[in-house]
């Protein structure tokens, strides 16, 4: 279990490669068409592999953490709407997914602060969405340039980049931004092999500590 965790989250890092060459800028739903109702706050969140669709237990976790935190304000979630499958080159069509909703928050909701967050898996979508793996193998990151404005915070849980030396902390735009927690010994993220530590991001504390630095930011 411990060299299938291992070999997933190599997986990962190499499909996050071959995502971000593949991600092309998606197109927006009209502006005529929408009647939005704006919260304060925007939490765009990518569960974990194998996870059932919606926000996930760490991206759940997170959430609630969240609005526990920002004084009263309405926080917003969106789940990032793709497979989360053992073929991690679908994570494309979560890339995609996210992009779309980002920008078109930011077309309608210029006011709202966008908080991009995923675990696992869905913290690789956000790698590709903040041009983090190999930016040299030609990435053009789909989010326009203004969109850096209206996000806040990023937080990732089990980030499989990480495991190759690279956080999202190193992002040049989003770094000061960003927070990439991986568990002590969790395969996915670091070298350790506590298959456990991959599953208790919320129950360890991790989720509380991620709200907490965001709510700084928001």
């Amino acid at each position: 279990m411990s060299r299938t965790l291992t070999r997933a989250a190599a997986a990962f890092a190499v499909a996050a490669t071959a995502v971000a060459a593949s991600v092309t800028a998606p197109q927006l739903v009209p502006a005529a068409q929408a009647e939005p109702s704006c919260p304060d706050i925007e939490v765009v969140f990518a569960r974990g592999t194998d996870e059932a669709p919606g926000l996930g237990r760490v991206g759940g976790a997170f959430v609630d953490s969240l609005r526990g935190k920002v004084g009263g304000r309405s926080v917003g979630a969106y789940a990032v709407a793709y497979p989360a499958t053992f073929d991690f080159l679908a994570a494309a069509g979560g890339a995609n997914d996210a992009s779309i909703h980002i920008q078109w928050m930011v077309t309608n909701c210029p006011a709202t602060r966008l908080v991009l967050g995923g675990y696992s898996q869905g913290a690789a979508i956000v790698d590709v969405l903040a041009a983090v793996p190999f930016p040299a193998v030609g990435f053009n990151a789909p989010l326009p340039p203004n969109v850096p404005e209206h996000i806040a915070a990023l937080a990732v849980f089990g980030n499989p980049t990480t495991k190759v030396g690279l956080p999202l902390t190193v992002s040049p735009v989003y770094g000061t931004r960003s927070i990439d927690l991986c568990n002590g010994g969790d395969p996915v993220c670091s070298g350790g092999d506590d298959i456990a530590a991959h599953s208790n991001y919320g129950s360890a504390g991790f989720t509380d500590q991620a709200a907490t630095f965001v709510a700084g930011l928001v």
